[in-house]
This record gives structure tokens, sequence and C-alpha cells, in this order.
């Protein structure tokens, strides 16, 4: 126990892991953006769960989690790996159809959903922070959506899509922490991923240009090392202190769009933007789950068990 509190009180080199990883992520889907120019969703979609699979599982050869792969938690397992798989669709879908910013802003709504499904499906109560912080957190989607505008797209709603998947795919996650570790729970989601995935290629199929290949493995070695750095990051510090970094995504992805696209935001966007980032970070804070895994405090530790 010592050990682990020891292991536990890195924040700085925690939050240098968990930047690191949302630069990663925000490579990966700039790299989404480039191949979805030429490949349906579908496609894109399968190889970044296949190829994660072949740097995930020396991954788990190394870690050895007690039990190994087995596991008690089957059905969850699998409705973790579906609502994940879906997030994934419609968070890549609306990477090539929306800018690279405005897709990330989305996808980072997931922690303003993950108390109020918590409250229906696990009965969690919601502190008054945090049901304050939701509120400011629909503000700025609203603002980014912008209803009644004469400037709302229906297809921003698929991102919102995204994030209301991711949230329900992270309490599933808070089901089984406490004995599921995390290095498993990623395991199963990628084998579930690359399974179910792989069913629309029999009609979606296209051939990658040779060219394409290389971005295809880079997006699922991207996958698996933001995955890697943000277990390590989470394995350093607890998620109330390391947390609030995962939102750099948006800023690395912000600055992507604006070199490689030329994207930027307009005013409201950029107000909105503010109040989902400040949301998302009282509510992780708080609930001590993180954006983009949906691990908690507690799944981590059990990772730190089985370093990674």
């Amino acid at each position: 126990m010592l050990q682990q509190a020891i292991s536990r009180d890195k924040p700085v080199a925690g939050a240098l892991c968990v930047l690191s990883a949302s630069f990663t992520f925000a490579v990966l889907g700039a790299l989404v953006k480039i191949v979805s120019v030429s490949l349906t969703n579908e496609m894109v979609v399968f190889f970044r769960n296949f190829c994660s699979l072949f740097f995930i599982l020396p991954w788990i050869w190394y870690s050895r989690p007690p039990g190994g792969v087995r596991t008690s938690y089957f059905p969850l397992h699998l409705l973790r790996s579906v609502a994940g798989l879906g997030g994934m669709y419609c968070f890549f879908y609306v990477i090539a159809h929306l800018q690279l910013s405005e897709s990330f802003l989305l996808i980072s709504t997931a922690p303003l959903f993950i108390p109020i499904i918590a409250y229906f499906w696990l009965r969690e109560p919601v502190m008054s922070k945090v049901r304050s912080a939701i509120i400011i957190g629909f503000v700025g989607i609203i603002l980014i959506l912008k209803p009644g505008m004469g400037v709302f797209r229906p297809i921003a709603l698929i991102g919102l899509g995204a994030g209301i998947l991711g949230a329900t795919a992270m309490v599933s996650i808070r089901r089984m922490s406490g004995s599921e570790p995390t290095i498993r729970i990623v395991f199963y989601f990628t084998v579930f991923g690359t399974l179910i995935s792989a069913v629309p290629l029999a009609w979606s199929w296209q051939s990658p240009k040779p060219e394409i290949w290389w971005l295809l493995i880079l997006i699922g070695l991207l996958a698996s090392v933001g995955q890697f750095l943000l277990t390590k990051g989470y394995s350093l510090a607890p998620a109330a202190q390391v947390g609030p970094f995962t939102y750099g995504n948006v800023v690395f992805a912000t600055f992507l769009g604006w070199m490689f696209w030329g994207e930027g935001l307009d005013s409201l966007t950029w107000v909105g933007a503010f109040l989902i980032c400040i949301a998302g970070i009282v509510t992780t804070r708080k609930t001590g789950t993180h954006a983009l895994v949906g691990t908690t405090a507690k799944a981590n530790a059990n990772a730190l068990q089985n370093p990674s």
C-alpha cells in the first residue's frame, strides 16, 4: 500500500504523461481526417482497432494482469465495447466532416453526461457543484451548436452522440472497475472492437492506396501509445490532479487544424469551448473520471499492481 501511495505521488510526471497522451490523440485525429478523404468511415474504424490489437497484445503479455484475460464481467465488457465503438464511429465521422477542433470539443462533452448516466443507472448522487458544472457545460454546447441561428449543422449532433456513447462506455467501466485492471478492459475493447467493426467490411471494403497503409498502421500505433501514456499518467497521480490535462487534446487539435487546414473558430465557439472545458474539469475533479479512457481512480489503482 505504501509503495502504491508513493507511485501515485508524482503529479508533474503524471501531468506530462497525460498531456503527451492528449497530443498523441490529437495527431491521431488529424491522421483520421487525412485518410477519411479516400476511405469510408467503416474502413478507418476497423483498421484503427485491428492495428491497435497487434500493439496491445505485447502490452498484455508484459503487464501480466492477475488471472490473465479471464473475466467474470463479459456482458459489461461487451456493453462497454459496443458503446465505445459506436462513439468511435460517430467521432471519426465528424472528424471527416467538421473542423478538427470542433470534433474534439464535441467528444469532450462526455464528462458532462457521466454523472447523468451514473445517476439513472447506478443511482450515484450528483453533487451540487457537479450539477452546476453540467448546466454551464450545456450552455457551452448550445453556443457551439448554435441552434436557431442559421448556422446550425445537424452533423454536430453526431459528435454530441459520440460524447454520450463515450460517457455510457465510461459508466460501464465504473461498474467493473473494482476488480478489472485497466489493461484487461483495454484488451476486451480492442478485441470486440476489431471483431464487430469487421462486419461492415462485407459491404464497404475498399483497397487502401499504398501510401495510406502506413497511415492506418500509424493510427493504430498512436491509439496504443496514447492509451499507454494515459494509464501511466493516472498511475503516477490521482485523477483529480491529472484529469484536467486531458483537455489539452482540444488545444492541440485546434493548433493542428489551423496549421494544416487553416481552420478557425468563431467567437461563440471559443466561449462555448471555454465553458465546456471548465465544466469538464470540475466534473472530472469531483467524480474522479477522466475524459479519454473513462477509468476511475480505483481502476487505475488496480493497474498499479501490473505496471504498464
